[in-house]
Formats: C-alpha cells, sequence, structure tokens
C-alpha cells in the first residue's frame, strides 16, 4: 500500500490514506456532475539554472535574434514562492482533477512527483520540436492544448498567480463555459519601449480581421451588458461608438480556457502561429494568450463574472496593498508582478513569503476533511 504524506526537512507527517480516500470520496459525493473536471495548467522557469541559463546565453547571441525585444531579466527571476501556490492549490482548490506543471526541465527539490494529481511536463513533451527550444512564453502558451492528457476545460496559471481564498470549480467554468469579464477599454501606453502595448495591438487587429464588433455585441449583448461587471459595464457602453474592437481589460489572472478554442485558433491561424512560435524570445511583433480569451469572447463561449474576484498589484508600486491582499485573503486569487524597479530584490522576497506563510504555514497539518475548506496535504511539500 504506497503511503500519502507530508514531507518535513525533520520528519514525515503520514496521513492515514483511509483518511485521505474518504477524503476524496466526500469531493466526490458533493460535486455537481453536471460540472466537467477541470486541469490547472501552470508554467515554471528555474531562472538560477545554469544548464538553462548557458542554453539561453547561446541563444540569445545569435545573429538571427535582430527582433528579440523581450528579454529582461525581471521576466525569469525566481522569487522562491512556487511552494505556496502548490499550497494554495491543494488547500484553497482541493477539486482540481489535475496539474500540469510545465517546464524547461528543472524541478524544485520540495515536489512530490509521485503524486498521482501531477503531470510534470516538459517542453518538448508538448512543444514541436521547430520551436524548441523556446524562452518566447508564447510559444509555450499558443501550445498548451498539445499536453498529453489535458482536459477540454483547463485554468492556466503564470508563476506570480495565487489562490488566496477556498474557490470552487464555478468560479471558473460554468454550464461548461469559461467565466470571465469582457470589459473592452481603449489601449494607452506611456512606455515607447514596452512591447507588450504592440503585443496587445497586434490581439485586437487580430480578432477585427475576423470579427464584426457590431454583429458580436449583437448577438451577445446579454453577456456584454452584465450586472456582474458592476460599474465597469459603462465602459462597454462608451466604447460603442468605434467601429473595431479597441482592446479589452486585461486582469492578468488565471484564466479559463477550452481546449477547443486553441484547435479553432491554429484551424484558423495555423501560419501566423507558427511564425509567432518560431520566435525563440518574445516579439512585438507576437500575439499573446489574450486573443484566446477575445475569441471566447467574440464566439460567446464564457459567463460573466465578477473582475472582483482577484486582485493584479505589482512590486515596488503596491507593496503595502500586496502584503495586506495576502493576509486579510481580501480577494480569491492575486498576480503579484515582477518589474525592474523593486528596490532591495531580497528584501521584497523574505516580506512576501511572510505574508504568504502567514495563511499558508510551512507546516501542513491535517485540516477537518470539508469540501470548500482543505483536505489532507496529499500534494506534498518537502517544506
Amino acid at each position: 500500500m504506497r503511503d500519502l504524506f507530508y514531507h518535513d526537512r525533520s520528519k514525515n507527517y503520514h496521513a492515514d490514506e483511509k483518511d485521505v480516500r474518504w477524503a476524496e470520496m466526500e469531493i466526490i459525493m458533493t460535486r455537481d456532475n453536471n460540472i466537467p473536471e477541470i486541469d490547472f495548467v501552470i508554467t515554471w522557469v528555474d531562472g538560477n539554472d545554469p544548464d538553462w541559463q548557458k542554453q539561453k546565453m547561446e541563444y540569445s547571441m545569435q545573429p538571427d535574434l535582430s527582433q528579440k525585444q523581450d528579454d529582461r531579466k525581471e521576466r525569469y527571476r525566481d522569487w522562491d514562492l512556487l511552494r505556496y501556490w502548490f499550497r494554495g492549490v491543494e488547500r484553497f482548490a482541493p477539486w482540481v482533477r489535475r496539474i500540469h506543471f510545465v517546464t524547461w526541465g528543472h524541478l524544485p527539490s520540495w515536489l512530490n512527483k509521485e503524486h498521482p494529481k501531477l503531470n510534470i511536463v516538459n517542453h518538448k513533451d508538448f512543444i514541436p520540436e521547430k520551436y524548441l527550444p523556446t524562452f518566447n512564453s508564447h510559444a509555450i502558451e499558443w501550445n498548451m492544448h498539445r499536453i498529453p492528457g489535458l482536459a477540454e476545460n483547463f485554468v492556466y496559471f503564470n508563476d506570480d498567480m495565487f489562490l488566496l481564498k477556498s474557490v470552487k470549480e464555478e468560479d471558473f467554468f460554468k454550464d461548461g463555459l469559461p467565466r470571465d469579464c469582457c470589459i473592452e477599454t481603449a489601449l494607452v501606453q506611456d512606455d515607447i519601449r514596452n512591447p507588450f502595448a504592440s503585443m496587445l495591438m497586434n490581439d485586437a487587429a487580430l480578432v477585427n480581421m475576423h470579427y464584426s464588433k457590431r454583429e458580436v455585441i449583437k448577438k451577445h449583448w446579454k453577456k456584454w451588458f452584465n450586472p456582474s461587471y458592476g460599474k465597469m459595464a459603462l465602459r462597454n457602453l462608451l466604447m460603442l461608438p468605434y467601429r473595431d474592437f479597441s482592446s479589452f481589460k486585461y486582469t492578468h489572472l488565471p484564466s479559463a480556457f477550452l481546449k477547443s478554442t486553441y484547435e479553432q485558433l491554429w484551424d484558423e491561424e495555423g501560419s501566423f502561429l507558427d511564425e509567432v512560435c518560431r520566435n525563440r524570445f518574445r516579439t512585438s511583433f507576437d500575439v499573446n494568450q489574450y486573443v484566446l480569451k477575445y475569441w471566447q469572447y467574440m464566439e460567446g463561449k464564457f459567463v460573466p463574472q465578477s473582475p472582483k474576484i482577484g486582485k493584479f498589484y505589482t512590486i515596488g508600486l503596491h507593496d503595502e496593498q500586496i502584503h495586506s491582499a495576502i493576509r486579510k485573503q481580501q480577494c480569491h486569487m492575486i498576480c503579484i508582478n515582477d518589474t525592474a524597479d523593486v528596490g532591495d530584490f531580497e528584501k521584497q522576497k523574505k516580506l512576501i513569503i511572510q505574508s504568504f506563510e502567514n495563511i499558508l504555514p510551512k507546516k501542513s497539518l491535517l485540516l477537518p476533511y470539508h469540501y470548500h475548506d482543505s483536505i489532507p496535504s496529499i500534494f506534498v511539500f518537502t517544506e
């Protein structure tokens, strides 16, 4: 009989397998059978891995990369927060069917690699060889539908997105459709060197090439002007006079996707996506995964959701808000954005870790077996 246990550097906390099975059975018994099973996908890179650094340097020096735009170090550095992502999922989303952990090949030493809910995915396991190696997050994101065993309904997390409170399947999918807030906005940029604005313009251009704004809103107006958006629904009203879509509010929170949306985009824009994926590094000519969200808006394949479900903060700009949101669990999920101007990196990292320790302490003890609370720590950590 295989043990399920908590790892600690000094000792193991064994969870009785009977109790674990009982907790899992309770989830099954209380689960709404009309809700499709949901997977989580998280991408992670260990920017401190010398082998990865060496390969990245080799390709960044190649002459054909003159159009390389976005190779900032803050895009790759590790804040040592990944364990809190797993602890958060363990405690706040025990219903998840499977976690697909996507990496270049490196793994954190504390991870229980044998857990049945964990699928460790190397880039070469799902990204076509012609795109490898890649240091372009868009190439990784645009091929995620190829991950072996991935469910039709899945939620995509960057490694700077964390759960802070209990979430239900209905927070991500309802009636088989992704939950999202479709809020149109004018695209404004104040940094000419930031390639992200160019990508957002590319995203909108691709959508406008395929869809008529007037026809989309006419067909799905109830989702466009939904009360769940609150005051932000006024933005959609104010943007009505403009003939084409400008952009959409990007919450930078976990994104619910249909695998079939990926397949549709590759069928319709395969040659262009092939060009994007051939870029070893992100460029201002790319489109990112927001296009998938926009496509679901255009097709009406989403259920409106309040934007208040999560918060987006930037380190160095919103430090007080970050710590307050985590410690007081002010929202269900949070994105902690890294930038070049974070101040003292080590000090900032230490403070954020302390805030997470406040709600997700180091030792995972047996907790009440309640569906919307937590179950025994079967995801497993060594510290």
